[in-house]
């Protein structure tokens, strides 16, 4: 079971996480403890890129639309609305995901955490994808 943990978190981090630092706790995981401090490092270097990646989209938005004020906002309020939805949608199934798992328990956090990074990682990916040219 560690062993699948650890291995969705070293997934998780993605490439650009290992490319933004040097110092990276998901390195040589040995204990329950590195494991927590590995989630946690990979759930918020997810969901950093997943803002980064929220905010690339609006600026993409704004250069598309920006000629036709109706239009940004109508797609603004639209992304706006389906990542408010897709949020409380990720943390839902998150919580299912690590249910197992005592609520507050290390191994929940460690489930939680990962599940966060992972849907984070595939949510930035999609985001990054919407009006390319």
């Amino acid at each position: 079971m560690k062993s699948i943990l650890l291995a969705m978190a070293l997934i998780a981090t993605g490439v650009q996480a290992a490319e933004e630092s040097d110092i990276n706790p998901c390195d040589a995981v040995e204990n329950e403890v590195q494991t927590l401090e590995c989630s946690v490092y990979s759930r918020t270097t997810a969901e950093d890129l997943l803002k980064d990646n929220y905010q690339s989209l609006t600026e993409r938005m704004q250069t598309l639309y920006g000629k036709n004020p109706t239009q940004l906002a109508d797609i603004t309020t639209k992304l706006k609305a389906a990542q408010q939805q897709w949020l409380k949608t990720r943390d839902a199934d998150c919580t299912v995901e690590a249910f197992p798992a005592t609520s507050g328990s290390k191994a929940f956090t460690i489930a939680q955490n990962d599940c966060v990074a992972r849907m984070s990682d595939e949510r930035s990916e999609f985001l990054e994808s919407i009006g390319q040219e």
